[in-house]
């Protein structure tokens, strides 16, 4: 039986619950019966509709998946090369924290955000490597090393473990 497009996407928003990984388009395609590109539009009008789904390097998540009660959040600016990524993923993990995005200021462009959801020392070395094998730059490097990241952990405390961990490394912004 195929669904018809709304219902296929209200599939798609409870499929997406309730996974604790990523789900490529590819995977979606294949569970809804359609094709990757129905899947990518599919996402684009949920997230005209507010619902909170990310685009990983891994595929598709809901934001609040990742968001248990009493998660606090902090937007933290920084600076480093792309050859420091690795250190500056693992300081945040370390601590249980998650590296949700990474974002920069354009002059041109305005502000451009990735969302990266990067939670464990796994998740950072396989974003890392893609990194180093791919002809394309970091956004980092458009902007002389200054980004900044969005943050989740359990708490406060561990928020500022972490920055405070960034500062000695040399990495935040202050």
């Amino acid at each position: 039986m195929t669904l018809d497009g709304r219902a296929r996407r209200a599939a798609i928003i409870t499929f997406l619950e309730r996974q604790s990984a990523p789900v490529s388009g590819s995977e979606l395609a294949k569970q809804f019966g359609v094709s990757r590109q129905i899947i990518v539009q599919d996402v684009a009008l949920l997230r005209a509709e507010n619902r909170n789904i990310l685009s990983t390097n891994k595929g598709y998540v809901l934001q609040h998946s990742h968001r248990k009660h009493g998660i606090c959040t902090n937007v933290i600016a920084v600076n480093h090369t792309a050859e420091q990524t690795l250190e500056e993923m693992y300081t945040i993990v370390d601590y249980g924290g998650t590296m949700m995005d990474v974002f920069i200021d354009h002059d041109l462009y305005g502000q451009i955000r990735v969302d990266l959801v990067i939670d464990d020392k796994e998740d950072a070395e396989e974003f890392c490597s893609k990194m180093r094998s791919s002809s394309s730059r970091p956004l980092n490097e458009l902007t002389e090393g200054c980004h900044y990241h969005t943050i989740t952990a359990p708490s406060e405390k561990v928020l500022e473990l972490i920055k405070n961990e960034l500062r000695e490394k040399g990495f935040l912004a202050d």
